[in-house]
């Protein structure tokens, strides 16, 4: 790459907004996932940008990447830049009667909560447009566009002035072809923790205090085998990817029964345990508004739907543990 030619063009946005996703989650890949992009195509567009400013704007190692003093000094720009186009682009819509909500939550819940419930909000409100901004930094709501956050942690340390949605509940879970071959003997065993040992264990890979609770080695200590190795261990850092693998037969997840009873309950996934596998755990998710004084029609919609989908979730979560 040559970052000594200098040129003149504007820049594209679309190379600006990689750039700002990448520099924001310090990853290609979680940048890639963020604007539904493959990875090439956003090293691409980073390239280009490069190419374009005549310089480098992050040095690449070989498991992080950091902003370069040029790269900090776009950062400086090109956020509030991008923050402002966003916010008038959402003004235009709404003087044409387009009506949106902004929400903000982590990827995983996205995926497997939010969205599939979506269709029925939009049956409901036709004339309202989601915005879904998926991504695990907690972003401050006084300071941003965004509506509603949906967040995860540990119960000890949920935010005051949020409201709490549900607790969690995590469960040993495989796909039922998986299921069948243990039955038929074809795979090994797993009536109970200790049968574990010689199957793929799919490991929650997350640096968060909160998802300690989440990691198999909670789960085996609390059923008597704390030292337990496995065949093999896959390591997974978004929840949708374990229940994605687990589907795909690849190994055992441990579910987070708030985020998978749509797959258990369609028998996409089956718990080899059955009830004595469940283990609640001291995390929850809660609701966090931003621009609380002001009263927009649309935002009290949503936030009155995602209230009845989260007694729904209490309520299975109930039933699970009774």
């Amino acid at each position: 790459m040559n970052i000594n030619r200098m040129r003149h063009r504007p820049l594209a946005i679309g190379p600006l907004r990689a750039f700002e996703a990448v520099a924001r989650l310090n990853s290609f890949r979680a940048a890639a996932e963020e604007l539904s992009l493959t990875q090439p195509a956003i090293s691409r567009q980073i390239q280009s940008l490069e190419e374009e400013i005549g310089a480098q704007l992050f040095s690449r190692g070989t498991r992080h990447v950091a902003l370069t003093g040029a790269g900090r000094l776009l950062l400086q720009t090109a956020r509030p830049t991008l923050m402002r186009l966003d916010a008038t682009v959402r003004e235009i819509r709404s003087a044409r009667g387009r009506r949106m909500v902004s929400v903000t939550t982590f990827a995983s819940f996205a995926s497997l909560w939010l969205i599939p419930r979506l269709p029925a909000f939009e049956r409901e409100h036709p004339d309202i447009d989601i915005r879904i901004l998926a991504t695990d930094r907690l972003e401050a709501l006084d300071q941003t566009e965004l509506d509603v956050a949906l967040r995860f942690g540990e119960s000890s340390a949920v935010p005051a002035g949020t409201v709490p949605l549900f607790d969690e509940v995590v469960t040993p879970a495989i796909s039922p072809a998986l299921a069948a071959r243990i039955a038929q003997g074809s795979a090994p065993p797993m009536a109970r923790a200790a049968d574990l040992v010689a199957h793929t264990l799919l490991e929650e890979d997350d640096v968060r205090p909160s998802a300690r609770y989440l990691r198999w080695q909670h789960w085996l200590s609390r059923h008597g085998e704390p030292t337990l190795e496995p065949r093999r261990w896959l390591h997974l850092n978004f929840t949708h990817q374990q229940v994605q693998a687990a589907e795909e037969g690849q190994g055992v997840t441990l579910a987070r029964l708030a985020l998978s009873s749509e797959a258990l309950d369609s028998g996409r996934l089956v718990e080899p345990f059955g009830a004595d596998g469940r283990l609640a755990v001291p995390c929850a998710y809660w609701l966090a508004r931003g621009e609380p004084d002001v009263q927009r029609p649309e935002v009290e919609d949503f936030l009155a739907w995602v209230l009845e989908q989260a007694s729904r979730t209490r309520e299975r979560l109930a039933c699970t543990n009774s």
